[in-house]
């Protein structure tokens, strides 16, 4: 863990078996869904910063640029680019909260880092959040695909057996290197509407925050996500409002999704569709087929 800063105070910290939960920002992140699921898991549970992985090593400064900000004297300082490690201590569970950009270089070394904390800490399992670019409508459930490779976990939460082949990001690196090192983990993915794509989705963050917690058997801090819906819905209809196309290629989207979703279910209700897993996965696996 040669890349890891711990912060003072982190040595204070006690922590009981915990679940690690890691995000990052960019390729896996359609509409900020998983980044703003764990942020929004760090703040509703007052998590105390433990540690960081520096930037330096791993990112391309490039393409994520760090920030010059001015302080109350109006002094200059810059603010690096860099994956932060958080620890708390949530109902039902301790957790290890890892947040955020996508790393650009040395991906096997940055995610030794990570499983290193992960030993260090005594974590018991992991979990990844992505969220993707996908063939569905806003205006019905999000759609949450969760995935593993540990019989125990598919077991204990009916979770589909990943059979994905091709490239992979972040998530998939991570993945690798966490089960390498004994940790069982899973991977949950939201789908986002690929018309809707430059605006924030509460509702694929609130369905990862409502999946994840009840996974890791903890409440799920959606209430402020939940306030948001409303307002990204008024927002994607008013996108597209004025295109004919784009409103009969919606319609299509949900007449498709309806022949999947049981008849007495809420068509607008927030949460994990009841759609066939399988058929959820083979759109991820399209998804990142078509990825360069």
């Amino acid at each position: 863990m040669e890349n890891v800063r711990w912060l003072p105070g982190a040595e204070q910290i006690e922590l009981t078996n915990p679940v690690i939960v890691a995000a990052f920002t960019g390729w896996n992140d359609a509409g900020d869904a998983a980044s703003t699921a764990v942020r929004t898991m760090i703040e509703a549970n007052d998590a105390v910063p433990i540690g960081e992985i520096d930037p330096e090593p791993y990112t391309d400064f490039a393409t994520v640029r760090p920030h010059v900000r001015l302080d109350a004297d109006r002094q200059r300082s810059i603010v690096w680019p860099t994956v932060g490690i958080w620890a708390a201590n949530t109902p039902g569970t301790d957790v290890i909260l890892v947040l955020g950009p996508e790393p650009a270089l040395r991906w096997r070394s940055f995610c030794d880092q990570l499983a290193g904390v992960a030993r260090h800490l005594g974590a018991t399992t992991g979990f990844t959040l992505g969220a993707l670019l996908a063939d569905v409508p806003h205006t019905r459930k999000t759609q949450v695909i969760a995935t593993a490779t540990d019989t125990g976990l598919i077991d204990r939460f009916d979770l589909e057996r990943s059979r994905y082949e091709g490239p992979t990001g972040i998530v998939g690196v991570l993945h690798d290197a966490l089960s390498k090192s004994g940790l069982p983990t899973a991977s949950l993915w939201a789908a986002v509407p690929g018309y809707a794509a430059q605006l924030p989705s509460p509702r694929a963050t609130f369905a990862l925050l409502e999946q994840a917690c009840s996974m890791m058997g903890t409440p799920a801090p959606v209430a402020g996500v939940a306030a948001e819906i409303d307002d990204y819905d008024a927002k994607v209809a008013a996108l597209i409002s004025d295109d004919d196309d784009l409103v009969a290629y919606v319609g299509r989207l949900e007449e498709m999704v309806d022949e999947y979703v049981d008849d007495d279910d809420d068509d607008l209700a927030i949460g994990i569709d009841d759609t066939d897993p399988g058929i959820l996965v083979d759109e991820v696996e399209r998804y990142l087929r078509d990825q360069e």
